[in-house]
């Protein structure tokens, strides 16, 4: 171990100790439902709004919800508690000491989307919240937004120079006004609108309401697989996995369908799902002031997190990981604020392409873990291996790349694309029956398995 930073453990992506991993339940559970409660929940909502109504479309957001959520439970969390270390960190012995690249990849792109989508709503939040207020005319908000984004990528920075400590901190001080206030805006929307509400028609409803259904459920998955990046990050805080099951499943996976709902009613009542706009519309100034400034913790308490767990899993890259934990911070924020001051509304306005863009890599990479750590490991890796990158290593494969996992990963792409073009929502059966996510995500699994039986397991690759 030659780091030769002085950051402190929870700074690096070396496996936590016993000692060091001391958040339980009622801490973990906080610090996932903070991150979960967040401004994509109300986006969330008005793509499924499109299709369904109230009733139909909270009953299959919740359903995809919970189901992409044991996706990624049952993907990380076993072997991230157990070892103490990260979603990058645990994907090793799949990818190989050096295939384990691609997961990195993916997780810096998704978290830096999420976190450039949180920041541009909360500069749009605090313009709106200006100009509710009468602070500003409408002739400044093309300066205010961009200083905004700016001004919450500082805070984050600050608020992390203390790793899971800020962390800890920053959660316990939002928790209680996102959650009291997110149910006081459901309360709102639906005794003021709940006749329009009820009365509304999906805009987009396919008219085969089988079809609905699945594509509400569909978004419900893909919107949870999402999380595989941060989960790692959080819950190898957390001493064992019977400690960290039940906040992951209901703190990350249960909020944001409850959470998706304000956008889901707001889409089909108002016609727009940013709290924003219908709170001032609702009850004036002063409750959209309210309203504005739980948008804007919402979103600064997700920022955090997603920042922390990239941070974290860039530590994994060689040469980054012997850059300070300032350094690396800034690694991780730098693009969220280009693309917060440079492009706002070309990213905001193409959420759906981002959200499409999860599903297809995210499926079959945790019918990969799931296959190896459960099935074939029994729950077993060498921890020295981890972390070895030498020809001799248990993780090498060949090169450092293990095929089975590459080939996995093409065959669960081409299903998920076979299946539903991510771009226009054009299907093909058995879709409307199993999703696109769940075959993927099978698919990359059965793959995987029958490739390192076959090939690796012989070859005596692979720590097997």
């Amino acid at each position: 171990m030659t780091d030769t930073s002085k950051d402190s453990a929870d700074e690096s992506n070396w496996p936590l100790v016993k000692s060091e991993r001391t958040w339980g339940r009622i801490e973990l559970g906080i610090v996932l439902l903070v991150a979960a409660s967040a401004t994509w929940c109300y986006i969330i909502g008005e793509y499924v709004g499109y299709y369904l109504n109230l009733k139909q479309g909270f009953a299959t957001m919740t359903a995809g919800a919970m189901i992409g959520m044991l996706l990624v439970t049952l993907a990380v969390v076993p072997a991230a508690t157990r070892y103490g270390i990260d979603s990058i960190v645990a994907a090793r012995p799949q990818f190989g000491s050096r295939g384990w690249i691609i997961t990195v990849f993916l997780q810096y792109a998704s978290i830096i989307g999420w976190n450039s989508l949180l920041l541009i709503f909360f500069g749009k939040s605090v313009v709106q919240l200006l100009l509710t207020t009468g602070l500003v005319g409408e002739g400044a908000t093309d300066v205010i937004l961009p200083v905004a984004t700016l001004v919450a990528c500082a805070v984050v920075y600050g608020v992390l120079l203390t790793g899971k400590s800020g962390i800890e901190r920053a959660s316990n001080i939002l928790f209680f006004f996102i959650v009291g206030v997110g149910l006081w805006m459901v309360y709102l929307l639906l005794t003021q609108n709940g006749a329009a509400v009820a009365e509304a028609k999906p805009a987009y409803a396919s008219g085969d309401i089988q079809w609905d259904y699945v594509t509400g459920i569909e978004i419900g998955i893909v919107s949870l697989l999402s999380w595989w990046p941060y989960i790692g990050a959080m819950v190898r805080v957390a001493p064992n996995a019977s400690t960290a099951s039940m906040p992951a499943m209901l703190g990350m996976g249960l909020p944001v369908p409850l959470l998706s709902l304000i956008g889901l009613a707001a889409i089909l009542a108002l016609e727009t799902s940013d709290p924003s706009a219908w709170m001032v519309q609702l009850g004036g100034t002063f409750y959209g002031t309210i309203a504005l400034v739980f948008v804007i913790a919402a979103n600064l308490g997700t920022a955090i997190i997603g920042v922390y767990a990239t941070a974290v899993g860039l530590k994994s890259v060689p040469g980054i990981g012997k850059l300070s934990w300032k350094v690396t911070l800034l690694l991780a924020l730098v693009p969220v604020a280009l693309i917060g001051v440079v492009v706002p509304d070309l990213f905001f306005n193409n959420f759906g392409t981002f959200l499409a863009f999860i599903g297809v890599f995210f499926a079959p990479l945790c019918g990969i873990q799931i296959v190896d750590y459960l099935i074939l490991r029994k729950q077993r890796l060498s921890v020295r291996g981890l972390y070895d990158g030498s020809s001799t290593a248990p993780y090498y494969y060949w090169g450092g790349f293990n095929p089975a996992a590459l080939l996995a990963m093409a065959a669960g792409f081409v299903t998920y694309v076979y299946l539903l073009d991510p771009l226009t929502y054009v299907s093909k059966t058995p879709y409307e029956v199993l999703t696109a996510s769940l075959p993927s995500a099978v698919i990359g699994g059965l793959v995987f398995w029958v490739l390192t039986l076959v090939l690796v397991k012989p070859a005596q690759k692979g720590g097997y």
